[in-house]
């Protein structure tokens, strides 16, 4: 039952196949903590999580590294506009630190009510400027960049490959077909890999983050810090690195394009990437417009777990349409689920059958959509209860909904009594008697809803 994940890099479903048995390096690109955490960027998040509990699911040891962008990212993914921590600092009246640490912490918090597992390392770009100037050096030293006005450029013409991952015609690009224009860069393609600060005549442009280099004082491009993060912990070479959609054609190509380059080795052997969250047909995001927040999320009576849920409903290589109302549907039945699951006793000796097939969906490329309906089958299936609790607490492992947290509820023998007659009546369809039991069950302090999954009891507050 081998893992197959789809790769960016060939276009295809592949059978993984990690460099050191056993042992997976991941990365994953983290967030520009500048502003609040949309609901769309955490739905990569979870995608990525999927992936991990898949990978600890087939007994690998993962070493899984995510950094924080908290310098260098521009406006423009590609090199121009604003730093958008710095824009974060002027929009909020606070130091650019001051914006780094809040939203830092508050993407973390996000992470936790989403009960995604935490990587192994996490990297800021501010504590790794010696390591992205030592990469940029090695670049340097192999005649790839060159200097203009605002900066050290990697010349991208110099690669026969370059855009491998997103299958660019480098040739073919015109200039503003992917960046706006710059006469001193010599081909459109070309990416920053250091940036220079406003000169000091210009106080009113003055940096709050800046740092010395061989080049003059600046701040690194958003490019080279993952680079350079990334082969720090886990090599020159190693075996999947994650990300958005959007990170193709610009982010990614370029991670590739510099560290191939600089160690004359493949950089990454699996690319995996998540498609977009949309609303009303476009992708959600800050300069969309459209954002929507974990908290704006749980105003609205929908739990971090029960979003969780719901991303699990699609394919992560498909595009997920939000809305309120699929949001509610799948609260809804994560609730059938917990509440269930809250009157399912001691977990005993589990379906093999149906971890078997579970097992089986999530190695085709991560199929939540598959695994959940899987679940659904076992619990709608005649094992006893202690069986279904075991084998689904065992698939929760992976789909990470918190059902081990769900408290047992404990019934008097009586309303045990009265609820397993009921269900008898219910299935000889005298309705009527079957209602008068619902009233005694009431009368001892305790519901009694008819579900797909059975009668599930909850306790009167």
């Amino acid at each position: 039952m081998a893992l197959s994940l789809y790769n960016t890099l060939t276009r295809k479903k592949e059978e993984l196949t990690t460099l050191k048995p056993g042992e997976v390096g991941l990365y994953t690109c983290g967030p520009t903590v500048y502003a609040p955490p949309h609901i769309g960027n955490l739905r990569t998040y979870l995608f990525e999580d999927l992936l991990k509990r898949v990978l600890l699911m087939n007994a690998y040891q993962v070493n899984h590294v995510m950094n924080i962008t908290d310098v260098g990212h521009l406006t423009s993914d590609a090199d121009e506009g604003e730093d958008k921590m710095e824009k974060g600092s002027q929009r909020e009246g606070k130091s650019v630190w001051e914006i780094a640490e809040f939203y830092t912490t508050m993407f973390k918090q996000n992470m936790a009510e989403l009960n995604i597992l935490e990587p192994n390392v996490w990297c800021k770009a501010t504590d790794h400027i010696t390591e992205q100037l030592a990469l940029i050096q090695q670049l340097e030293a192999k005649g790839l960049t060159y200097k203009t006005s605002d900066g050290i450029y990697f010349d991208t013409a110099k690669l026969k490959d370059y855009g491998k991952l997103a299958k660019l015609d480098a040739k073919g690009l015109k200039e503003g077909a992917r960046v706006e224009a710059n006469p001193e860069k010599r081909n459109p393609t070309d990416f920053a890999l250091w940036k220079f600060s406003p000169p000091a005549g210009e106080p009113e442009k003055k940096r709050q983050m800046e740092w010395d280099s061989p080049w003059g004082v600046g701040f690194p491009g958003w490019h080279i810090e993952c680079s350079a993060m990334s082969m720090k912990y886990l090599g020159e070479t190693f075996d999947i690195h994650c990300g958005g959609i959007d990170h193709i054609p610009v982010h990614h190509t370029n991670e590739i394009a510099q560290s191939e380059a600089a160690t004359g080795k493949p950089f990454v052997k699996y690319w995996l990437h998540g498609e977009f969250l949309v609303v009303d047909a476009k992708r959600m995001g800050k300069s969309e417009g459209n954002l929507l927040t974990l908290d704006w999320l749980t105003k609205e009576g929908i739990t971090p777990l029960a979003y969780r849920y719901f991303c699990l409903m699609t394919h992560y290589r498909k595009p997920l349409n939000f809305s309120l109302e699929a949001a509610l549907s799948a609260q809804k039945a994560l609730q059938n689920l917990q509440d269930k699951v809250a009157t399912m006793g001691e977990p005993s000796v589990g379906c093999a059958e149906y971890e078997e097939k579970f097992k089986a969906a999530l190695n085709d490329d991560l199929n939540a959509p598959q695994g959940l309906a899987i679940v659904w089958e076992l619990m709608k299936s005649s094992y006893p209860n202690s069986a279904k609790k075991q084998s689904l607490l065992k698939m929760d492992e992976v789909l990470g909904l918190g059902l081990k947290d769900v408290p047992t509820l404990t019934m008097p023998p009586e309303v045990e009594a009265l609820v397993e007659e009921r269900e008898r009546i219910r299935r000889d369809k005298d309705f009527a008697k079957a209602d008068d039991i619902r009233i005694r069950i009431k009368e001892l302090g305790f519901t009694v809803d008819d579900t797909e999954l059975g009668p599930v009891v909850k306790k009167l507050h």
